[in-house]
Parts: C-alpha cells; structure tokens; sequence
C-alpha cells in the first residue's frame, strides 16, 4: 500500500514554512503578529511582504550568530551587542540607512507584539542608535511644468495611438490636479470615475485609509477626453485605466512616459509621476492652502508628513529673493 506524504505540523517541532530558522514556538508567534497586523491594523500587503522579509533575514542572521536555531528566550535575550552586530552584517551587504532603519522597524514591532503578549522583552532593540537618516526635501516641478506635463498636446508627436496619449494624460492629471498616488488612480473603477459633473472622488490610500478629494473641471475633462476614444468597453467594476490590450494598467507604463516627458521638456530626474504629488501640495500651500486641509487632501495619517512642504515652499521663497533681490547679489 502506498504511503502518502504528509506535511509537517509547525507547531509540533516541524520546520515551519515561513520562519525556517527559528523554533516553533518564536515561528507561531512570528505569524500571530503578522495575522494581527493584516487583521487589526490593516496593514497593506506590500508592509506585511516587507515585514515578513525583515524578520526573516533577522531570524536568519540569529540562527548564524547564535550558532543554534534561537527561541523565544534566545529572542527576549538579546543584547544590544547581538542588534549592532546584526546592522553590522546588513551595512556589509549593502544596505543603506533608509532601509536599514525599515528592517530594524519591523523587529521592533514585534518584538513589542511579544511585550503585549507576555512573551518576553527585547529591550536590546530600543537601547541601540539607529542610522541617522538625512531627509531630503520633494522635488516639485514647477506650476508651468506641472500643467504641460498634465497636458496631451505635451506629447502630441509621439507615434503613439491618441487614446494612449489621453490616457496618460488622464493619469498625470490625477496625480497633479488631485495629489492621488499613482496606486490610487490607477486602482480606480469605470464606476468610481471622476467625469461629467462627478466632481469628487474617494480613493483608499496607505493603512487602507479612505479619504475623498475634490477634483477640479480640466482633470475631470482629461478623463473625459480619454473615456470618449478607449477602444475598449470599460466595465463598472473594471478598471478606469487600462492597457493595449484591455487589462488594468501598470503603473510602469505611466512611469515610462513621464520618462520621455523629461526628455522632451528637458525636465530633471526628479520629475517624476510621484512629482506631481508634491507640486500639488506644494502649489496648493504657496497659494495660501490650509495645511490640515492639505493633510486630508494627500491622506496623510501625521501632519508632520504634510509640514515639510512648508520648508519646500521657504527654499523656493528665499531662492526668488537671492535671485530677484538687489542687495541679494
């Protein structure tokens, strides 16, 4: 009689499928966090595929330093040695500080799920000096840039077909006339479309937060525009944007056309679709914009997010002046 294979059972001392370096145990606990993460914080897939990856290579990196598949006590031990030498490994295969710091953000957070949980401490993670990340200011187009990059006659010479065109133009006049995400627009439905006299739409953003944003009569024009000449019957539920052959549109192809935008209006590296995210807040605050009204508008879960397009808008006040002013010289 043949015998059938049958899969280990993690939690009874088999090598668990996820979390391969580490006891039973230290693993079960490992995926209640992440189930409590999806579940209860909503955190979105792509933080959830991050964190798991973080994990895993820290777990990794215990099993070699350790010498010997670590638990939770070995997890609740560690020392803040063990964490420097940890950074230590990473820094050596390349890892810059930005990632680096996001690694260490996800060990963190479960090391504090196993503090809520009774399962030991790690207050080697919080004692140790995380890189120091210098922040860079957005890089917004200019007013005049923006609109002619939004616009379809910016590509009118390109031997692409006109709806193609349009679309594009649609996308980018999303981005810079609703300051959407490029995963926003391109997540909305034929039935979500803001055309005619829709002149809003509702978009779910990072941590699944929904927010609604006005949009203003050229965007809703642009998608109008581009809906009149789509080849393709759109269906309610289906995607607003779609490809060459009908299906949901990348998000590769719009960064591909901003990239001939650059090279046609000699426009910098820096401008890119998510640029146009930043020339909206950034256009909106030099034009007397309410900064918590342009926190709901970008979906912002911190203001502090929003407020660095205040130092944006002093670098380009006090730009204008070095430049304009007689005693600037």
């Amino acid at each position: 009689m043949a015998q059938t294979e049958t899969r280990p059972n993690h939690d009874q001392g088999g090598e668990d499928l996820i979390f391969p370096a580490v006891a039973p145990a230290l693993a079960s606990e490992a995926r209640r966090w992440l189930a409590h993460l999806s579940a209860e914080r909503r955190a979105s897939p792509h933080t959830l595929d991050a964190y798991k990856r973080d994990l895993r290579q820290f777990f990794g990196f215990l099993r070699d330093h350790l010498g010997e598949t670590p638990d939770l006590a070995d997890f609740s031990g560690l020392r803040p040695a063990d964490v420097r030498a940890y950074m230590a490994r990473r820094r050596a295969e390349g890892l810059e500080s930005r990632s680096l710091l996001r690694a260490l953000a996800g060990v963190r957070s479960f090391a504090r799920h196993l503090e809520r949980e009774g399962k030991g401490k790690a207050a080697a993670l919080t004692a140790v000096r995380t890189p120091k990340i210098a922040r860079s200011l957005p890089k917004p187009l200019s007013a005049a840039a923006a609109r002619t990059v939004a616009s379809a006659e910016a590509r009118e010479g390109e031997a692409r077909p006109p709806w193609v065109l349009a679309r594009d133009a649609a996308v980018l006049s999303l981005l810079y006339g609703a300051g959407l995400r490029i995963s926003e627009a391109l997540s909305l439905t034929r039935a979500q479309a803001p055309c005619g006299t829709i002149d809003s739409v509702t978009v779910i953003g990072k941590g699944r937060k929904m927010r609604s944003v006005p949009v203003i009569a050229p965007v809703r024009a642009a998608i109008d525009a581009y809906l009149e000449i789509c080849p393709y019957k759109v269906a309610p539920d289906g995607p607003l944007f779609v490809g060459q052959r009908g299906g949901a549109l990348s998000p590769r192809i719009i960064q591909l056309a901003m990239e001939r935008l650059r090279g046609a209006l000699g426009l910098p590296d820096t401008a890119t679709p998510h640029a146009l995210r930043h020339s909206f807040a950034t256009h909106l605050l030099a034009r007397g914009g309410d900064l918590r009204t342009i926190q709901e508008l970008l979906g912002h879960a911190s203001l502090a997010t929003t407020q660095i397009y205040t130092a944006v808008d002093s670098t380009r006040l006090l730009d204008a002046w070095r430049s304009a002013h007689p005693r600037a010289q």
